[in-house]
């Protein structure tokens, strides 16, 4: 596969204040959905995020909205499924980008289910490993391997920044290298 951010939009799935509480390991997930939102802007990525029922489970948690950019658009769901929303089938459409990076919570809920739907759809899928989150880890590492094995691409946020900038001369190099570190 060849990562181009030309072609990838990222998608940050349900990062809410009352879901989050129900999340046991906050380390290292949220850093590095913090790190890929930075990255995000640094290199210009499309990005899409997220609220499942934010009337009743809350708002994208403040630790993630001070990264947001206004250009980028917040989707209120109900389906599980974000492909399922047609606000989010119409943004990420007009984007024309066939690459999505999922993020987010829960793995093996909101994450799997628009995984499988985005497959279905042609949809190339990039899970980042270290940004997903479920209650326990058994569902997590359960949703990882049934991704992976339905063509999921699986790696960390760390591998796909530099697969995007490919090597040190990349103008955006520096910025996201301190993102890193």
């Amino acid at each position: 596969m060849n990562f181009s951010i030309k072609t990838s939009t990222l998608v940050i799935v349900d990062i809410q204040e009352k879901l989050i509480k129900a999340i046991p390991a906050m380390e290292p997930f949220m850093p590095k959905v913090s790190m890929m939102l930075e990255a995000a802007a640094v290199l210009g990525l499309d990005v899409i995020v997220t609220e499942q029922y934010p009337k009743g489970l809350g708002n994208t948690v403040p630790e993630l909205k001070e990264f947001l950019q206004d250009k980028w658009p917040v989707i209120e769901k109900t389906s599980f499924s974000c492909w399922q929303e047609p606000d989010f089938r119409k943004e990420l459409r007009k984007s024309k980008k066939k690459t999505v990076i999922l993020t987010g919570i829960e793995s093996h809920v909101c994450v799997l289910q628009t995984a499988l739907d985005l497959l279905a759809e042609n949809y190339e899928v990039v899970l980042l490993a270290d940004t997903v989150a479920s209650r326990n880890d058994y569902d997590r590492e359960i949703a990882l391997k049934l991704m992976r094995e339905k063509g999921v691409w699986v790696m960390t946020a760390e591998s796909l920044l530099f697969s995007y900038l490919q090597n040190a001369k990349n103008p955006s190099f520096k910025a996201v290298s301190k993102l890193i570190k």
